[in-house]
C-alpha cells in the first residue's frame, strides 16, 4: 500500500508560446503515474473488474459498465493472452472562478479509469478520480478569427503532453500493480472523454456546425436519422489532435452520450421553452406551486419560469411532473411530442429508447403548428438543435461502451467546484500564481487523505492488503474505504468521510408477507392514546367506527381468529408518518433509501390534513389481489392495557391503515399523449343520503409502493388551492409514472 498509494505530485511547466497576453503555463502531473496509482489502490479492491464478461437476463442481455459493453471484447481480441485493459475515462470542461465580467477562469483535466464500479465513479468525495493538469486558459494577440483554432491547438498539444505515456501504454502494455499486488501486463486505450458539446466539437476537431460523432451537419439535425461516423470532412483546422495515435481509439465512439448535458439541458434549452410558450409562464407556475408537498421530492415553491440558470437535479426535478402538469393546457399531440422526449429521458439505457424519440420526430410537427419554437425573427420550423443530433446516437453507445450515466458530467461538474472554486477560495487569487496556490493545497489535501487511511489501518494492526470479498449480502451503501474500514476495525468506521449507509429496516423493521418491502414506525407513537371519537373529531374520519368493524369481520371469516375485544370501547395509539423500504428494480441486491409516507390529521397549516398516497393489494372475495390507490389517513393500531389479560388477534396486533380509496376510471390507452393511468376519488352514499369519501382499513404490510397523483387541472387552474389542499380539492388525478425511475419501471411493467 506504502508503495501504490503514493500519489504523484504536480510538476510544473511553462511552455514557451509567443503572442499571448499572459504568459503560458501547464501545471500537469504524468496521467500513466496517476492511472497507476488508482489501478492499484486497495481501497478499491471490492470494486474492480479486470476482464470483460456478458451478464444475462433471462433471454436477453444486460449492457452495464464497461466490461459488459462490446468495445471492451473487441479490443480484448486484439490484446495478448493474459492481458489486461485499463480504460481510460477523461473529463474537462472550463468554468469561471470570478464573477466579474472578464474574470479569471481555470481549464482542469480530470481522469478515471473504467476497472472501478460506476457506482463509485460516480461520488465525487469516492477518490476515483484524478485532477491530473490545469490547462492554461490563452489569450492571443491575433485577429478574432484565430482566437478560438489557436486555443484549440495549444489545448490539444497539451493534452498529447500530458497523456504521452498513457499513449505508449495503449501501443506497448506496461506492468501495473493491482490492489491485492498483482504484477500485471495491462494496456490503456482511451474509451471516453466526458465534456460539454462545444468541447466535444473541439476535441473531434470538427465546426461548430457538424456533429462531433457522426457525418450529420446543421440542415440534417432535426431529421430523426442515425448518420455514419465521421470522416475527414467539416474541420476546424485543428491539425494534431491529442487522440490522433493513441491505439483503438476515435471520438466518434469515445465521445459517449452525455446525460447532463445531452439530455438534462438539452430539455432546460428547448421542450421546456416551448412548454413555457404554449402554456404560459404564470399558469405554468401555479400548476407546480400547488402540486402537494412529498417528503424526499424537491417541490417548486415559487414556479419554475423565474430561476435563468438551474442545476442538473432542478432539470430532473422539472421532468418528473412536467408531462401531467401542461395535461389540459397544451393541445394533445403536443403533449405527446414532450411525453415521448421524457420517456426517451427515462429510458436511457433501455432498447425502448429508440421507439421514444421516433413518437418524437412522428408530432414533433405539433411544435410548429403551436409556434413554440422561437428565434430572434419569430416562430421556427425547423430543428436545427445539435443535441437533439446526438440523441441518436445513444443506443449505439450503450451497446458499445455500456451504460450512459457512467459518463454523466454531473461528476465532473462536482470536480470543478472541489478543485477549483473552493480551492480558489483560500488562495490570495492574484492572477499570476493563484493556480499554483490551488495545486499547494489539492496537494496538501489528497496527502492527508491517504495519510489519514494508512494511519487508520496500520496503528490497529490490520493488513493493509483489502481482502477480496464476495459481497451476498444486501448492498445499503457504496463507499469502498467505509466498507473495508467497517470490516476490519467496526468501531473506526465513524470516522470515514464520504456517503453514509442507508439505513436498512429489513433488518428490524415491519416486513411484509414475501419479505419485500420494509416498514419502520418510531417505538413511540405521536398519540399514545386516542379513543373512536377522539379519531372521528381529530382526523375527520366520519366513518372510522363502520370500517374498523368492516375488517375485523372480515379477517374473522377468513383466519377464523375470532375476539372479545371491542374497538368502539377500546384505545389506539396512533402515528403521523411511516417509512417505506423496498429493493432497486433494477439491481435486486441494493435497498433503496426508505420514503416517508405522512398521514397528519387537518391543522392551521394544512386545513384538510397532510396525507400521502400509495398503492396497496386489496384480496377480494374471489381471493384475487388487486392493486388500488389509497390515500392513507390514519396510522394506528389497537392499544390494550397492561392491567388487561386480552391477547388480540393477529390481525389487530400490527399496525392497521385507514385509507381512502381511488377508482381507475383511464388506462395509458385511453389518453395516449399522456400514457398515464387516470384515478377519481371514490364515494358512497349513506342511508341518508349523505355522499362521502369510501373509506376503508388495511394492514400496514398491503401497502407495495409509495405513488405521487398529479391533479387533472383541465384549461385552467383553480386559483385558490394550495399545496396544503391540492390532494383535497380535486377528485380526478393522473398517477404519475415519471415520479422516479423506480416508479416509472413499476408502473410501466409489474402494474400493467
Amino acid at each position: 500500500m506504502q508503495e501504490s498509494a503514493q500519489l504523484p505530485r504536480f510538476p510544473m511547466r511553462s511552455p514557451t508560446c509567443a503572442g499571448t497576453t499572459y504568459p503560458v503555463q501547464l501545471i500537469w502531473r504524468d496521467a500513466l503515474e496517476v492511472v497507476k496509482q488508482l489501478f492499484g489502490d486497495p481501497v478499491f479492491a471490492n470494486h474492480i473488474t479486470f476482464q470483460p464478461h456478458v451478464v444475462n437476463t433471462g433471454s436477453q442481455r444486460e449492457y452495464g459498465d464497461y466490461f459488459n459493453a462490446d468495445i471492451a471484447w473487441k479490443i480484448q481480441d486484439y490484446l495478448p493472452v493474459g492481458a489486461t485493459q485499463v480504460p481510460i475515462i477523461l473529463g474537462s470542461d472550463k468554468t469561471p472562478v470570478t464573477r466579474t465580467t472578464g474574470g479569471l477562469e481555470m481549464h482542469p483535466l480530470f481522469i478515471s479509469i473504467g476497472n472501478i464500479d460506476s457506482e463509485v465513479r460516480s461520488k465525487a468525495t469516492l477518490r476515483a478520480w484524478r485532477c491530473i493538469a490545469y490547462m492554461p486558459v490563452a489569450k492571443f494577440h491575433v485577429h478574432p478569427d484565430y482566437q478560438t483554432i489557436l486555443q484549440a491547438r495549444l489545448w490539444h498539444k497539451c493534452v498529447d503532453l500530458i497523456c504521452a505515456n498513457l499513449k505508449i501504454a495503449a501501443r506497448d502494455g506496461c506492468f501495473m500493480l493491482d490492489p491485492s499486488h498483482h504484477i500485471r501486463y495491462v494496456f490503456t486505450p482511451l474509451i471516453a472523454h466526458v465534456c460539454d458539446l462545444p468541447e466535444a466539437s473541439m476535441i473531434a476537431a470538427v465546426s461548430k456546425s457538424a456533429s462531433p460523432i457522426t457525418m450529420a451537419t446543421q440542415e440534417k439535425f432535426g431529421d430523426g436519422v442515425l448518420y455514419p461516423p465521421p470522416k475527414a470532412a467539416h474541420l476546424s483546422r485543428v491539425h494534431m489532435p491529442y487522440w490522433l495515435n493513441w491505439l483503438y481509439s476515435c471520438p466518434s465512439v469515445f465521445l459517449a452520450g452525455e446525460v447532463l448535458h445531452t439530455l438534462h439541458k438539452f430539455f432546460a434549452d428547448h421542450p421546456l421553452k416551448w412548454i413555457k410558450e404554449i402554456v404560459g409562464k404564470t399558469e405554468l407556475d401555479t400548476r407546480f406551486i400547488i402540486q402537494h408537498k412529498r417528503v424526499g421530492t424537491r417541490h417548486f415553491t415559487k414556479g419554475i419560469t423565474h430561476v435563468n440558470q438551474m442545476t442538473g437535479h432542478e432539470h430532473r426535478d422539472i421532468q418528473r411532473t412536467i408531462v401531467a402538469s401542461i395535461a389540459g393546457a397544451a393541445p394533445p399531440r403536443f403533449v405527446r411530442a414532450i411525453r415521448a422526449l421524457i420517456d426517451f429521458i427515462y429510458y436511457a439505457q433501455n432498447p425502448s429508447m429508440s421507439q421514444a424519440l421516433s413518437d418524437f420526430h412522428a408530432f414533433k410537427d405539433a411544435i410548429v403548428e403551436a409556434e413554440a419554437r422561437g428565434g430572434k425573427k419569430g416562430a421556427k420550423e425547423d430543428f436545427f438543435i445539435p443535441k437533439l443530433e446526438l440523441l441518436q446516437s445513444f443506443r449505439g453507445t450503450i451497446k458499445r461502451l455500456g451504460t450512459l450515466m457512467q459518463f454523466s458530467a454531473d461528476m465532473t461538474g462536482r470536480l470543478l467546484i472541489t478543485h477549483c472554486k473552493d480551492l480558489f477560495a483560500q488562495t490570495n487569487q492574484r492572477m499570476n500564481d493563484f493556480t499554483e496556490q490551488c495545486i499547494w493545497i489539492l496537494n496538501r489535501q489528497e496527502s492527508m487523505e491517504l495519510f489519514n487511511l494508512y494511519a487508520l489501518i496500520s496503528s490497529r494492526g490490520a493488513s493493509l492488503v483489502n481482502a477480496i470479498c464476495l459481497e451476498d449480502e444486501e448492498v445499503t451503501t457504496v463507499n469502498p474505504a467505509l466498507s473495508w474500514v467497517s470490516r476490519v476495525l467496526p468501531d473506526e468506521a465513524y470516522s470515514v468521510h464520504g456517503p453514509r449507509q442507508v439505513r436498512n429496516h429489513f433488518h428490524k423493521g415491519i416486513l411484509s408477507g414475501d419479505a419485500l418491502t420494509a416498514f419502520y414506525l418510531t417505538s413511540t407513537p405521536d398519540f399514545k392514546s386516542l379513543s373512536p371519537d377522539d379519531i372521528c373529531t381529530k382526523y375527520a374520519l366520519v366513518d372510522f367506527n363502520h370500517t374498523v368493524s368492516q375488517f375485523i369481520a372480515r379477517f374473522s371469516l377468513s383466519n377464523g381468529e375470532s375476539t372479545r375485544w371491542d374497538h368502539r370501547h377500546g384505545h389506539f395509539c396512533a402515528w403521523n408518518k411511516f417509512r417505506v423500504q423496498l429493493h432497486s428494480a433494477f439491481q435486486s441486491r441494493v435497498i433503496m433509501p426508505s420514503r416517508v409516507i405522512q398521514s397528519y390529521p387537518p391543522s392551521d397549516s394544512f386545513p384538510l390534513g397532510n396525507c400521502d398516497t400509495v398503492l396497496i393489494d386489496v384480496t377480494g372475495d374471489d381471493g384475487q389481489i388487486t392493486s388500488r390507490v389509497a390515500q392513507v389517513r390514519l396510522v394506528f393500531q389497537p392499544k390494550v392495557p397492561r392491567s388487561s389479560d386480552l391477547v388480540l388477534p393477529t390481525h389487530l396486533s400490527s399496525p392497521l391503515l385507514y385509507i381512502q380509496y381511488f377508482d381507475f376510471i383511464a388506462n395509458p390507452n385511453d389518453q395516449p399523449e399522456l400514457a398515464m393511468w387516470t384515478v377519481e376519488r371514490s364515494y358512497v352514499v349513506d342511508q341518508h343520503g349523505k355522499c362521502y369519501r369510501r373509506g376503508g382499513v388495511v394492514l400496514l404490510t398491503d401497502v407495495t409502493h409509495t405513488v405521487e397523483l398529479i391533479p387533472e387541472y383541465g384549461d385552467k387552474v383553480n386559483k385558490n388551492v394550495s399545496s396544503a389542499t391540492c390532494l383535497e380539492s380535486y377528485d380526478r388525478f393522473f398517477l404519475n409514472n415519471f415520479a422516479d425511475k423506480e416508479s416509472y419501471h413499476t408502473l410501466s411493467t409489474e402494474f400493467v
